[in-house]
C-alpha cells in the first residue's frame, strides 16, 4: 500500500466514497443520525473504492468495514442475505495497482474527483434533506389547484403593490453590499478645485502672474463643464473626470506653492461667500415671488370653464331652479359648508365626498360664492346633479354682511390696509424693511376668506355644519363626525403642532402683552379645511363676538399677520377638540415627503400651501388623488382643456 494513501485527505475521500457506494447498494451510513435500524455487521464487509491520488492517477482500493469508526450508523431497506450477495460480486480483480483511465472510458462521480474537498457526512446529509424539501415543493407545485394557483398570484402581486422603498436612489443593484456612502466624492472634489481655483486665480491676476492666472481659467472651464449637469459620479464620464481632477491638482499645487497667504485667501474666501449669500438671497426672493404670482393666478381652463358655464347659465332656463328650504334646514341631514369662487375645486369636493358618502342623498352642500362666479357655479351643478342636495349663494347678497358689523370689511375699506396692498414699496409691520410676499395674497381681501368665522348667521337653523375647504378631496365616509361627542367645545379638528412646529408662537406675536398675558406660546396650533362647528354651542359663547373683539385689536397688525388661521387660533383658544389625524392630512400642496400610507388611510386630503392640484406647479405623485374626481369626458372640460 503506497504511502500517500494514509494522509488524511485522502481517508476522508476513502470515506465518503465508501459512503456513496453502500448508498448506491441500499445501505446508509451517517454519523449524524446518531442510532439506525441496523448495528453493524459482525462480519466483515469489504467495500470497493474508487479514488484520484495525489499524482493524479485513477485508483482502486477495498475498505474493510471494521476500520470505520463506531459512530457510524448502518441502515439498509432490504436484508442482510442480500448484502452479501452484493459483496460476492465485488470483482476480485480490484487491486491496489495504478490504472490509466480516460475520460471516455470510465467518468467517476462527483465525490471522487474531488480529493481536496472531501465531503462531511453532516454537510452530506443536510444535502440529501435539502434535495427532499425540494422535491416535496415540487411535488406540491404540481399537484396544485388552478384555485391555489391563483391565490397565490394574487397574494405575490398584493405584496408587490405594498412594498415600500423609501431609499430607492441606495441601490445600485440588489445587493446591499454594493452600496457606496461616498457615490459624489470625485464631482464633490471638482467642484472644491474650482472654488480654490477661484481663489487662486483672483489672487495670480491681481499680483501679475498671468500665465498662472490663465492656466487657472482654462482648468476652471473645464471642470464646469465636466460638472454642469452632474448630481453624483455616476453622471460624470469617469476617465475624462479624473484627468480633468488631476491635472487641475497640478495646476493648484503650482499656484499653491507659488501664491499661497493664508491672509489674503481668508479674505478672498470671506469675499466670495458674502457674494454668495447675496446672490443666494435675490434668488430666494426672486423664487418666492414667482410661486406667489403663479399661485394666485388663475389657470387659462379654469378661467374659461367659468366664462362656458356663465354664458349657458344665462341662455338656459334653470335660473330660478333652487333647492327646496326643507332639506337646507332639516338639522336632521348632514350639511356642508364651501366658500370658494373655484368652479372645477368645488366640483371635485362635492363630487368626492357624495361617491365615498354611504347615504348621499341625506347630504346638503351649501356653497357660496362671489358674484362674478355665482352663475358659472350654479349652472355646473344645474348641468351635472348628484343624488345629494346643492344649494349656491352670492356672498353680494348677504346684506347684514357690512363695514358696520364687520371688522375685516371695515378694516379693508381703510387707506392703510390698500397702501400695503398696492403698493410693493410698503414694508410689512412685522418685519420692516422686508416685503412679506405671501401676505400679499388677494385671497387676504376675499370676504370668502373670513365668511367661516359667520356660520350661525349664514345658516341660524343648523345646529351641526362641516366646514370644508376647496383644495381638499374626500376619500371616506364623512358621517361618523356628526356623532362625535363634542364635550362643550365648539370646533372640531385636527391638531397640526409636531415637537416645536405649527404652534401658537409661530403664528402669534408674542412680544405684544396683549397676546403674551392672554395666550399659551407652546399651545398646539390646528387646521382650517375640515371642521366640525357646533353651532349651538357657538351662540351660547358668543363666537363671532371675541372674534370681532381681537380682528378690531390687530387693525394695526401687530398682534398677527394677515390670513384667516391667527384669529381662528385665538377666537377657538380652548375650545377645539382634536381629532384623530387620519381625519385629515395635510400638506399635499408644500410637502414632497408625506408618507403614502397616510395618503391613503386619510379621510380628508388637503393640498394647502401654493402648489394646488389645478395647477402645473401641483406635486405629480399627489395629483392623482384629486384628478380621480374630475370626469374629463365632460364637454365643458373637454373644451377648455383641449387647447
Amino acid at each position: 500500500m503506497e504511502k500517500g494513501f494514509f494522509d488524511i485527505q485522502i481517508l476522508l475521500i476513502i470515506v465518503a466514497a465508501a459512503f456513496f457506494f453502500i448508498q448506491v447498494h441500499g445501505f446508509t451510513a451517517d454519523s449524524s443520525l446518531g442510532q439506525g435500524n441496523f448495528q453493524q455487521p459482525e462480519e466483515n464487509i469489504y467495500i470497493a473504492v474508487s479514488y484520484v491520488d495525489s499524482s493524479g492517477k485513477f485508483r482502486t482500493q477495498k475498505v474493510d468495514s471494521k476500520t470505520l469508526s463506531s459512530s457510524w450508523v448502518w441502515e439498509s431497506s432490504i436484508d442482510g442475505n442480500l448484502s452479501q450477495q452484493i459483496i460476492g460480486q465485488i470483482p476480485e480483480k480490484l487491486t491496489e495497482h495504478p490504472m490509466n483511465v480516460t475520460e471516455e472510458s470510465v467518468h467517476p462521480p462527483t465525490y471522487y474527483n474531488q480529493p481536496s474537498n472531501p465531503i462531511d457526512p453532516i454537510k452530506l446529509r443536510r444535502l440529501r434533506l435539502r434535495e427532499k424539501r425540494k422535491e416535496q415543493r415540487i411535488a406540491d407545485l404540481v399537484h396544485m389547484s388552478k384555485d391555489t394557483e391563483m391565490q397565490m398570484q394574487k397574494a405575490a402581486i398584493r405584496r408587490t403593490q405594498e412594498f415600500i422603498n423609501t431609499r430607492k436612489s441606495w441601490y445600485s443593484i440588489w445587493r446591499k453590499e454594493y452600496f457606496n456612502p461616498l457615490s459624489d466624492s470625485t464631482l464633490k472634489l471638482m467642484r472644491d478645485q474650482i472654488v480654490m481655483a477661484k481663489v487662486y486665480a483672483s489672487v495670480a491676476r491681481s499680483t501679475g502672474k498671468l500665465d498662472l492666472y490663465d492656466s487657472l481659467i482654462r482648468r476652471i472651464k473645464e471642470s464646469q463643464h465636466a460638472t454642469r449637469n452632474a448630481n453624483s459620479d455616476s453622471e460624470l464620464q469617469e476617465s475624462s473626470a479624473l484627468e480633468q481632477a488631476k491635472a487641475m491638482g497640478y495646476v493648484l499645487s503650482d499656484a499653491k506653492d507659488k501664491l499661497h497667504d493664508g491672509a489674503v485667501i481668508t479674505r478672498k474666501l470671506r469675499t466670495m461667500l458674502q457674494s454668495l449669500e447675496d446672490t443666494i438671497n435675490t434668488v430666494k426672493k426672486h423664487s418666492t415671488f414667482l410661486v406667489q404670482h403663479a399661485a394666485k393666478t388663475m389657470p387659462k381652463p379654469v378661467h374659461c370653464l367659468s366664462l362656458q358655464l356663465t354664458t349657458d347659465y344665462f341662455m338656459s332656463n334653470n335660473i330660478n331652479k333652487e333647492v327646496s328650504n326643507e332639506k337646507l334646514e332639516d338639522p336632521s341631514l348632514y350639511h356642508y359648508a364651501i366658500f370658494s369662487d373655484n368652479v372645477l375645486a368645488t366640483s371635485v369636493v362635492v363630487n368626492s365626498t357624495v361617491m365615498n358618502a354611504i347615504e348621499p342623498e341625506k347630504h346638503v352642500f351649501h356653497i357660496v360664492t362671489d358674484k362674478l362666479n355665482f352663475a358659472a357655479m350654479k349652472m355646473w351643478f344645474i348641468a351635472h346633479p348628484l343624488p345629494a342636495s346643492v344649494n349656491v349663494e352670492n356672498i353680494d347678497e348677504f346684506k347684514w354682511l357690512n363695514s358696520s358689523y364687520c371688522s375685516v370689511l371695515r378694516q379693508l375699506e381703510s387707506a392703510r390696509i390698500q397702501e400695503y396692498y398696492f403698493k410693493a414699496t410698503h414694508p410689512s409691520s412685522l418685519s420692516a424693511g422686508n416685503e412679506n410676499l405671501k401676505y400679499r395674497n388677494p385671497k387676504y381681501l376675499s370676504m370668502l376668506n373670513h365668511l367661516r368665522f359667520y356660520m350661525p348667521e349664514v345658516y341660524p337653523k343648523l345646529d351641526k355644519l362641516l366646514f370644508l375647504d376647496d383644495d381638499i378631496v374626500v376619500q371616506k365616509d364623512l358621517t361618523p363626525l356628526w356623532s362625535i361627542d363634542m364635550k362643550g367645545m365648539v370646533n372640531g379638528a385636527v391638531e397640526t403642532c409636531k415637537e416645536s412646529f405649527h404652534r401658537f408662537d409661530t403664528y402669534l406675536n408674542f412680544s405684544n402683552p396683549l397676546i403674551s398675558h392672554n395666550f399659551d406660546p407652546q399651545a398646539c396650533g390646528w387646521a382650517f379645511g375640515m371642521n366640525i362647528f357646533d353651532l349651538k354651542e357657538w351662540k351660547k359663547r358668543n363666537i363671532t363676538g371675541i372674534y370681532h373683539y381681537w380682528q378690531d385689536s390687530n387693525e394695526d397688525r401687530k398682534l398677527w399677520k394677515l390670513g384667516t388661521l391667527p384669529p381662528g387660533l385665538i377666537t377657538f383658544y380652548n375650545l377645539t377638540l382634536p381629532l384623530d389625524r387620519s381625519w385629515h392630512v395635510l400638506g399635499l400642496g408644500y410637502d414632497p415627503a408625506i408618507n403614502p400610507s397616510d395618503i391613503e388611510n386619510a379621510a380628508v386630503i388637503h393640498y394647502n400651501g401654493n402648489y394646488k392640484p389645478w395647477l402645473d406647479l401641483a406635486f405629480t405623485k399627489y395629483k392623482m388623488y384629486w384628478s380621480r374626481y374630475v370626469n374629463v369626458d365632460n364637454s365643458y372640460i373637454k373644451e377648455c382643456y383641449a387647447y
